[in-house]
């Protein structure tokens, strides 16, 4: 019996990394002038090219995670599907009534966050049940992930994030001010503004700033530090956030990830952040 471990592209996970960890990834849908589309299946660019009255985005439907399901669970097989935090997206209810007919083989958990820090939660899930754990364990290792992890970062402008209505009181996050780089923090299922940077600069340092805190007591010796830069075409900057954590630390798990194309369309292009967490000795994974 194995467990598989299934999450959704807003995880921004690459798909070679998927792969290699033997996650499963559900795609969002976009639909564009009337036409649905797999997230990732029309260039960035022509999405982003269309009037934003024009594009709309929602989790798949109950039957694509139901066929999903039947695909990975062979024999005796269990599952648990990781979705995007349910303040967010319609996912997880679509994924929770999808799974209602596989009973006691499926659960579904809300990561209660998205984008490299789903992923990560994904990834130590996969860890997990790559080890032979049964599905309370597999279940247990994403929730201590939940539990631990962040995400830091700045948008280019608040624009689509205000029109898109999923993050309640953005539009006076930057307080009004012209020329500002606005910062936000995603954890425990909450976005919450940070203090707004005077430049592109300056809100990367204070990224980086954010995870040197986070650091535990005693420089973190023995904690196992799992990092995912992210971004939205801007990966440049994605990766030296990423060589400013690597030249500090040793994560165990790094990557960068991609917003995909339903992701941008409600944040906009020139998104970068990062999202860690660090495991404690004692229960990492082995």
């Amino acid at each position: 019996m194995t467990v598989a471990v299934v999450t959704d592209s807003a995880a921004s996970l690459p798909s070679d990394l998927a792969a290699d960890h033997r996650i499963t990834v559900i795609p969002l849908v976009l639909t564009v002038d009337g036409t649905a589309y797999d997230d990732g299946e029309l260039p960035l660019a022509d999405v982003l090219s269309h009037p934003a009255g024009g594009v709309t985005t929602s989790g798949p439907s109950p039957g694509r995670v139901a066929a999903t399901l039947e695909q990975v669970l062979e024999g005796d097989d269990q599952a648990l599907v990781l979705t995007i935090s349910r303040a967010m997206s319609s996912t997880f209810d679509a994924a929770r009534l999808g799974a209602q007919g596989f009973g006691p083989r499926a659960r579904v958990l809300d990561t209660a966050t998205a984008a490299g820090a789903q992923g990560l939660v994904a990834l130590h899930a996969a860890a997990c049940a790559a080890t032979g754990a049964a599905l309370g364990d597999v279940e247990a290792a994403a929730r201590q992930a939940i539990g631990r992890v962040q995400l830091v970062a700045t948008v280019a402008s608040l624009e689509r994030l205000v029109r898109s209505g999923r993050v309640p009181g953005v539009a006076g996050w930057a307080g009004g001010k012209l020329g500002v780089n606005p910062l936000f923090q995603f954890s425990a299922g909450r976005v919450k503004p940070l203090r707004p940077a005077f430049s592109r600069a300056a809100a990367l340092e204070r990224i980086l700033v954010a995870w040197r805190r986070s650091r535990p007591p005693g420089g973190g010796a023995g904690a196992r530090l799992h990092a995912a830069a992210l971004h939205a075409g801007a990966a440049e900057e994605a990766d030296g956030l990423l060589a400013a954590v690597r030249a500090e630390a040793a994560p165990t798990t790094a990557f960068v990830g991609e917003f995909s194309p339903v992701m941008v369309t409600h944040t906009g292009a020139g998104l970068v952040g990062l999202a860690w967490w660090w495991e404690p000795p004692a229960a990492a994974v082995a």
